[in-house]
């Protein structure tokens, strides 16, 4: 018994005879659209992770700010007393 993977499945539904195709080890005609796509796909995804980064690089600046401001206002308030 093999495995049918979702790809497979989404190929199928999308387009019958493609899905055919690809079971007969055909290849597309429109290789360089597929490449585009595909590179396209991969700086998307650099863009999503780096925004990551860059959100996450800006809740641990939050941190210490909200940290600094802390101890600058404990400071503050013992030299007072």
């Amino acid at each position: 018994m093999r495995t049918i993977r979702a790809s497979e499945i989404s190929s199928f539904i999308y387009c019958q005879r493609a899905w055919w195709y690809q079971k007969q080890g055909i290849d597309s005609e429109n290789q360089p659209q597929m490449a585009a796509g595909t590179s396209l796909h991969l700086q998307h995804g650099k863009a999503v992770w780096l925004a990551g980064a860059l959100r996450t690089l800006a809740y641990l600046f939050l941190l210490a700010a909200l940290g600094l401001l802390a101890a600058a206002l404990t400071q503050t308030l013992l030299s007072a007393i």
